[in-house]
């Protein structure tokens, strides 16, 4: 399956990028507003981090959570973008992360995040039906229920 990416990255700029699917002690989850979508938080590697580091450096950032704690690796994703005339294949590792309740959310405003949330497992399906099917599908495959 390898093989696919190494071809896009012939004609897609590659990025490396680490996100979280963040539970808290009740078993909610957080969600990040962003661009009318309900999403995960994740972002860029920087050249000297870990894609772990990166992961939990970008969740923290995002939520203004700073009590994370990195869990399993869940999956890989891929999507192509562009952005300033440039090709960009978006290579994101998703993990596992816990988190408090007892910290206060806060949306990094200057990524155009406007609001975080813990949801509810009754509520996870609401918020996804105004998320991306990628996003349901990272879900799936860490074990949250999507019914």
């Amino acid at each position: 399956m390898k093989i696919i990416p190494k071809e896009l990255e012939k004609i897609y700029e590659p990025i490396h990028a680490g996100g979280g699917i963040v539970f808290n002690e009740d078993g909610d989850l957080l969600m990040i507003y962003r661009r009318g979508k309900w999403d995960l938080p994740k972002g860029k590697r920087d050249e000297d981090e870990t894609i772990e580091e990166c992961a939990i450096r970008e969740v923290s950032e995002e939520t203004g959570l700073k009590k994370l704690s990195l869990g399993e690796k869940v999956c890989n994703t891929y999507h192509i973008y562009s952005q300033n005339k440039k090709n960009l294949l978006k290579h994101t590792v998703w993990y596992k992360m816990k988190g408090t309740k007892k910290e206060k959310p806060e949306p990094q405003a200057e990524e155009n995040i406007l609001e975080v949330r813990w949801v509810s497992k009754k509520d996870v399906a609401v918020m996804l039906s105004k998320s991306y099917e990628g996003i349901k599908e990272v879900l799936g495959l860490a074990g949250v229920k999507l019914k």
